[in-house]
C-alpha cells in the first residue's frame, strides 16, 4: 500500500446558498497546485448546518452532486463533503464519496444532534461505509458521530486486517466545543491505531454560531500533521505515510488485546 495525499480545505460557508458555496469552493480547489488524491469538504458544505431542508436540501443527485462528480473528473481527485439530501420524501445529512471515474459512496448521518434539533429534520442513517480507495480503507463520519466511539471502533483479525486505516469527519462543530473535538480527533486516532481527518468549517453562521475550524490530520501515534491554524481561510495538501502505520501497527500490537464485540 502506498502513501497518500490528501488536501483539507477549512472554510466559512455561505448560509442556505449552494451556488455561492459551489463556486467558493471550486475556486479553492482551482488553487491546489500540488498533486492530491482526496479533498475533503466541510459538512454541509453547500448550505451550511441548515434545520430548514425542506427549504434547503437538493434532491438526490442533485446540482451539488454533480458538480462533485465534475470536478472529481476535472481534478483526477476523490471530492467527499456532506450535503442536505431529500431522497423518498426523507431528509438525509449526507456524505458523499465521489471518485473521478464518477462512481460513489454514500453515507448517511447516524448520530443526528439533538441539541441542535437535527433529529427533528433530518433521518438517521442505520450503516457504517467503509470505502476502499488506492489500498486505502476509510471510515466516512459526520462531525457529532466522533463522540460515539463504539460506532467509531476498528476492529481486527489475523485473517482480515483491520476494519479501515482512516476515518474521514466533516463538521460543523461550534467553537464553543473547540476542545472537546480536537480531543475526539485525538481519542479516535490513538484507540483505534488509524489516522484521523477532520474537517471543519470557519466563520459564523446565520444561527450566530461561531466556528473555529480546527481542522487536522492526526497520526495513529496522536501527532497532528496539519498545520492549519484555528480560524484561518485555509487550503492544506498533507501526505499520509502508510509506512508509519503500517510500523506502528507491528511494533505495538493493542489491536491483538482489543475486546471483541459488534453492534446490534
Amino acid at each position: 500500500m502506498s502513501n497518500i495525499k490528501v488536501t483539507l480545505i477549512q472554510s466559512p460557508i455561505h448560509w442556505e446558498n449552494p451556488a455561492a458555496n459551489r463556486e467558493m469552493f471550486e475556486k479553492k480547489i482551482n488553487q491546489i497546485t500540488e498533486p492530491t488524491e482526496i479533498v475533503v469538504l466541510p459538512e454541509m458544505f453547500n448550505t451550511g448546518f441548515t434545520m430548514e431542508p425542506s427549504t434547503c436540501a437538493e434532491p438526490h443527485q442533485g446540482e451539488s452532486f454533480q458538480w462533485m462528480k465534475r470536478i472529481a473528473q476535472e481534478k483526477n481527485v476523490v471530492l467527499t463533503g456532506s450535503l442536505a439530501t431529500e431522497e423518498n420524501g426523507k431528509y438525509y445529512n449526507r456524505l458523499i464519496w465521489m471518485q473521478p471515474d464518477g462512481k460513489y459512496y454514500q453515507y448517511n448521518k447516524k448520530h443526528l444532534f439533538t441539541f441542535a434539533g437535527e433529529d427533528k429534520n433530518y433521518t438517521p442513517g442505520e450503516e457504517k461505509m467503509i470505502v476502499e480507495y488506492k489500498g486505502w480503507k476509510f471510515l466516512l463520519l459526520i462531525c457529532y458521530d466522533m463522540r460515539f466511539p463504539v460506532w467509531c471502533k476498528n476492529n481486527y483479525s489475523q485473517e482480515k486486517g483491520f476494519d479501515y486505516d482512516c476515518i474521514i469527519n466533516v463538521a460543523n462543530w461550534p467553537a464553543p466545543r473547540s476542545h472537546a473535538w480536537r480531543i475526539l480527533l485525538m481519542a479516535r486516532a490513538i484507540e483505534n491505531v488509524a489516522y484521523v481527518i477532520g474537517v471543519n468549517r470557519i466563520g459564523k453562521d446565520d444561527r450566530g454560531i461561531d466556528h473555529s475550524g480546527d481542522s487536522a490530520l492526526i497520526s495513529p501515534t496522536g501527532d497532528n500533521f496539519s498545520n492549519i491554524m484555528p480560524s484561518e481561510q485555509k487550503v492544506e495538501t498533507i501526505p499520509m505515510p502508510k509506512c508509519q502505520l503500517d510500523d506502528f501497527r507491528k511494533k505495538f500490537r493493542v489491536a491483538n488485546d482489543w475486546d471483541q464485540f459488534k453492534l446490534l
